[in-house]
């Protein structure tokens, strides 16, 4: 057995190289099945990449089946401080499930995550994917020459605030979140604060909110808006390759 200390500072015996993993975070179950899929046994309904994983479905990110976890007899559960409930994950560690959880709000953050779950935890290495990424979005955030919402919910409609990896992406891409300095990282704003000529475009992905052509854009008024992948915009790891230039592409 091996002690690890995961993003929280909790520290856990752990036998080496976990085989038996189950992700409830879907970004984190992308990466795994990236990287070492024969490892990966559970995941929630809301791991959607890859589109053909066959592995044993444990629910919601919210609302985990705790008894279907058990009973796959993980090594390592991964979870995040943002996905998961932290009454979850005290439960499975009251139960002698090893519990991993990790802590992102920025893009650098993400990376050094991801390279610390990988390397130190699952003992794979430093994946191929984590290594591009990092070149991808490698460098100093530029001066904003775009001001950008980014809407994640409706009626009521609800936006990226502040200290999220997705508003330290769209920094990186040059782009200002004119939500960034709100006091809450994902704050209900009125129609009015979003449809408003000092916005130069709302990004309306389709998650969590599932915005369309006909869901979303008729609403505004004075603001350009933009339809995009939710993947690209919130997902950390695999989804960052390739994110950069398919994003400035509008």
């Amino acid at each position: 057995m091996v002690e690890i200390v995961d993003d929280l500072g909790y520290a856990a015996e752990l036998a080496p190289s976990p085989r038996r993993v189950v992700s409830l975070v879907p970004s984190i179950t992308e990466a795994i099945a990236a990287t070492c899929p024969e490892r990966l046994v559970g995941a929630t309904n809301w791991c959607t990449h890859p589109p053909d994983l066959d592995v044993v479905r444990v629910r919601g990110t919210k609302n985990p089946n705790l008894d279907a976890i058990r009973a796959l007899e993980p090594d390592l559960v991964v979870a995040n401080k943002e996905e998961n409930r932290e009454l979850d994950v005290r439960r499975l560690r009251e139960s002698g499930v090893p519990v991993y959880v990790t802590d992102i709000e920025t893009v650098p953050g993400a990376l050094d995550s991801l390279e610390r779950l990988f390397a130190d935890v699952l003992g794979a290495g430093v994946p191929d994917w984590l290594s591009a990424a990092r070149r991808e979005w490698a460098g100093p955030v530029p001066e904003p020459t775009v001001d950008v919402a980014i809407a994640i919910w409706r009626d009521p409609w609800m936006v990226v605030g502040s200290n999220t990896f997705t508003g330290d992406l769209v920094a990186r891409l040059g782009w200002r979140n004119v939500f960034d300095g709100h006091r809450d990282r994902y704050p209900h704003v009125e129609l009015a604060d979003l449809d408003r000529p000092d916005i130069d475009i709302v990004l309306l992905p389709d998650e969590p909110y599932v915005f369309t052509a006909d869901d979303g854009p008729e609403a505004f008024a004075h603001t350009r808006t933009a339809l995009c992948s939710g993947r690209l915009l919130t997902w950390y790891g695999p989804a960052m390759v390739g994110a950069r230039a398919a994003l400035s592409s509008w």
